[in-house]
């Protein structure tokens, strides 16, 4: 193993996973009248037209005799995540954020080479903090993220007016910088959408640019997370047209 590091070789057992996996998505992204979808369990829609040798109608003695790369895809079809279907509904064109609502939300940048600095920024979000005493509808978001040791660290807490109504704290290992952030807004938001009355989401954190992602339907990098906050926000912004969401940017170096 420390040998194929050096010359760079990946390890024949992480490529065989690699190429295993690619092939469930290919295989889960096939249109549902597919032959191959017609076959498998996991994946029949029409129960009243099944096929003669369908995976389902076998007995189990014939499906242990059974060896191939059908009852493999149908063995691992759980691994697959519902974010990788063919085509997501929250990325349909006519039911997109960005083409729908895109009034709906906006992001508030710090920049070290404005005009302005650090100080005016924090005294812009104190002033929204305290305009926010006399909101009611208003839900305050307040989120942070790190990594250290490979143990990734994610923090949110949800304001009131003066009131800490939730504050949550996750823990994940082998997870990126921009993966924990993102799961770390959606904690954040999923807490201030279950609320009724909210009807305004300021969010407070220290790298904007992740959120922004989650806008950007064009990298599927982090489709899954994406997918899992726009599944959160459509609902919220189709019940009034005039609910938003404010994504402010915080130095990092800020108290």
């Amino acid at each position: 193993m420390g040998i194929k590091a050096i010359t760079g070789l990946t390890p024949i057992n992480l490529y065989l996973q690699k190429i295993g996996d690619r092939s469930q998505l290919r295989a889960h992204s096939l249109p549902s009248n597919h032959i191959l979808c017609s076959l498998i369990s996991s994946c029949n829609e029409f129960p009243l037209h099944q096929h003669p040798i369908l995976l389902n109608s076998l007995t189990r003695r014939q499906c242990d005799l059974i060896k191939g790369h059908l009852v493999d895809m149908d063995n691992c079809f759980n691994e697959v995540f519902p974010s990788f279907e063919f085509i997501n509904p929250e990325l349909f064109p006519s039911y997109r954020i960005i083409d729908t609502h895109a009034n709906c939300f906006s992001f508030h940048l710090f920049s070290k080479w404005a005009n302005h600095s650090i100080n005016s920024q924090v005294q812009e979000l104190d002033k929204i903090a305290i305009e926010l005493l006399d909101a009611p509808l208003t839900a305050l978001i307040i989120l942070d993220a790190s990594i250290k040791n490979n143990i990734a660290t994610s923090i949110t807490h949800t304001h009131i007016r003066d009131k800490l109504i939730t504050k949550t704290l996750h823990y994940a290992l082998n997870i990126t910088s921009t993966e924990v952030e993102l799961v770390a807004i959606k904690c954040g938001i999923n807490q201030a959408t279950s609320i009724n009355y909210i009807s305004k989401i300021i969010v407070v954190m220290d790298s904007i640019h992740v959120a922004k992602k989650k806008f950007d339907l064009s990298s599927h990098l982090f489709q899954m997370h994406v997918v899992a906050i726009l599944r959160e926000l459509c609902p919220f912004f189709f019940h009034y047209l005039d609910n938003y969401i404010k994504f402010w940017d915080c130095p990092s170096h800020s108290n």
